[in-house]
């Protein structure tokens, strides 16, 4: 399969996605989100036994695509509802993706780009990444990947990241638990390989049995916070605030929040 936003390479028994809008930060436009879930099909079905994500560039992914989210004009509620749950399937897909996931953070990776690494099985970055759930600094809210976060990390520190939207440091995401290893820049591939391959060298039925076991745990949880946080994210980005985030952002300014 072609695709316009991403690469996917075969690689023994890795399949190897990168993030291919380096231009952008890799941010997730709406074509991103299509190729991704197209991707995830294709490498469930393939011979390959681990996945790696990484980005192009200098970034893993700098989160949504603001002006693609601005350009969207949504006429009613289910619309948004709609559009809310296209970025949960995207990030339920990659939480349960079937066969072991590994993140190769190779830079910043802010708000859904910071959900893309955290949701992985095995996240490795390099020294220099910044991570972040930094939605609510452009006045919306890290809604769908909270229920995941709050697994993690706990309740107290999930508060403590959505509520700030601070920025963070490759030693913080290690000590949080967000981050496996901190690997140097010129390794981090390689490293990834490695991994992958000694995932690939165990049993692909265990493995798979293995995440469905620890996935059904939480699963029917998940499925029905994620609900509420589709409905809480179509709701925050009917606000005025939203619509100021968004500008202030994209027009490189603070912004004017009317708390309406």
């Amino acid at each position: 399969m072609t695709y316009s936003t991403i690469k996917l390479e075969a690689e023994n028994s890795l399949g190897i996605l990168t993030l291919n809008r380096p231009a952008k930060r890799n941010a997730i436009s709406p074509e991103m989100i299509a190729d991704l879930l197209n991707a995830f099909a294709e490498v469930e079905h393939s011979p390959a036994q681990v996945m790696i994500l990484t980005g192009e560039g200098s970034a893993f992914c700098a989160g949504m695509d603001l002006q693609a989210l601005k350009d969207f004009r949504p006429q009613s509620h289910d619309e948004t509802v709609a559009d809310a749950r296209r970025i949960a399937s995207l990030f339920r897909s990659l939480y349960a993706f079937p066969k072991p996931t590994i993140a190769a953070v190779n830079g910043a990776a802010l708000a859904g780009g910071c959900a893309l690494a955290t949701l992985c099985d095995f996240t490795l970055t390099v020294p220099e990444a910044k991570f972040g759930y930094t939605e609510v600094r452009v006045g919306f809210i890290p809604a769908i990947v909270a229920s995941y976060v709050v697994r993690q990390v706990g309740e107290k520190l999930t508060r403590d990241l959505v509520l700030t939207g601070r920025i963070f440091d490759a030693v913080e995401a290690y000590s949080l638990g967000l981050v496996n290893e901190v690997v140097p820049p010129d390794i981090l591939l390689a490293r990834a390989r490695e991994l992958g391959a000694q995932l690939a060298a165990m049993s692909p039925v265990a493995l798979q049995h293995a995440k469905r076991l620890l996935l059904q745990f939480s699963q029917d949880q998940i499925d029905r916070e994620i609900e509420m946080a589709i409905e809480a994210s179509a709701r925050v980005r009917a606000t005025a605030d939203f619509r100021e985030g968004l500008a202030a952002f994209l027009e490189k300014r603070k912004p004017q929040w009317r708390g309406e």
